[in-house]
C-alpha cells in the first residue's frame, strides 16, 4: 500500500485490541453500526471491500462475513451485486436495536430521537394504563399505592426515587397483560436509563412533580377509570419529558 492507503486504513481501523471479544463478529458490527450512524459511511455508500476489512481489523473472512450479515439483519446495509455492501437510508434501519438505537440516541446533536422515544413510551403506556384500570385487582391497585408512597418518602434520593419509578411503570405494564407492549418500553428505556439528557437534573422539585403525576395515575386505575388513566399517564410522560429536555429547539413532536 502506498503511504495514503496506510493512512487511510489508519483511520478506518483502529490498533488491534489488547483484548479480544468472546464474539469478534458482534464486537466488528457494533464498531461499523457506530460509523454508519455517525456517517463515516454514508446511505448510498459502499463499505469498504472484504480484503480491506479483514485486513484493518485482523479477523478472517468467516468474522467479517458475519459481521456484515448481522448489518443486514439490523437493516443498515444491503449486498448488491456488483455494488458490494451499500449503506441503506436511516429509515430502513431496525431502531429498535440496541446498537442502532444506542448509537443514534449517542450522536444526535439535539433531542429528536428522544423526543421520538418519549412520543412511542407515552402511546404504548397510555393504552397500557387504559387496560390495567379495567383489569387491576385488589393487590395490583395495593401494589401501586405503596410504591407511590414510598416515592413520597424518596423525593430527596433521586437514585433510590428513580429505581421505585421504574417499579410503578412496569406494575402497570405487567397489570395490562400487553407483553410486546412492556417489552418494547422496556428495550427502549435501556438504552436511555443512564443517558443525562434523558434524565435531567437530579433535583428534589422534580421528583415531587413527578410523584404528583404517579398519584393521578393510581387514583384513576384505583377507581377503574380507564379513560382518566390513560389521560393522567399521556400528560405524566409528557410533563415529565418536557422538564426534562429544558428549551432544547421546539417540542413540536410532542404536541398532539
Amino acid at each position: 500500500m502506498t503511504e495514503s492507503e496506510n493512512a487511510a486504513v489508519s483511520r478506518l481501523f483502529p490498533p488491534a485490541r489488547h483484548r479480544r471479544p468472546a464474539n469478534l463478529a458482534r464486537a466488528i458490527t457494533a464498531e461499523l453500526v457506530e460509523r454508519i450512524v455517525r456517517g463515516v459511511h454514508p446511505p448510498g455508500s459502499s463499505l469498504p471491500p472484504e480484503p480491506l476489512l479483514v485486513d484493518g481489523f485482523g479477523v478472517s473472512r468467516t468474522v467479517v462475513r458475519e459481521a456484515v450479515k448481522l448489518l443486514q439483519e439490523k437493516g443498515l446495509v444491503q449486498v448488491r451485486q456488483g455494488a458490494g455492501t451499500v449503506v441503506t437510508p436511516p429509515a430502513m434501519w431496525d431502531m429498535l436495536d440496541e446498537l442502532v438505537l444506542g448509537a443514534t440516541i449517542t450522536e444526535d446533536d439535539g433531542v429528536m430521537v428522544l423526543d421520538d422515544l418519549v412520543v412511542t413510551r407515552r402511546l404504548l403506556e397510555a393504552d397500557m394504563a387504559n387496560v390495567a384500570a379495567r383489569v387491576a385487582g385488589a393487590e395490583a391497585v395495593e401494589q401501586l399505592r405503596a410504591l407511590v408512597g414510598r416515592m413520597d418518602d424518596l423525593v430527596g434520593d433521586h437514585v433510590a426515587y428513580a429505581e421505585q419509578d421504574r417499579a410503578f411503570h412496569d406494575t402497570i405494564m405487567r397489570t395490562s397483560g400487553n407483553r410486546i407492549a412492556r417489552a418494547v418500553v422496556r428495550s427502549l428505556e435501556s438504552q436511555v436509563v443512564n443517558t443525562a439528557r434523558y434524565l435531567g437534573r437530579p433535583e428534589r422539585a422534580l421528583c415531587v412533580a413527578s410523584n404528583q403525576g404517579h398519584r393521578r395515575i393510581y387514583e384513576r386505575i384505583a377507581a377503574g377509570d380507564p379513560a382518566g388513566a390513560a389521560e393522567a399517564m399521556f400528560t405524566h410522560i409528557t410533563d415529565a419529558w418536557l422538564v426534562r429536555r429544558g428549551g432544547a429547539g421546539d417540542p413540536a413532536r410532542l404536541r398532539r
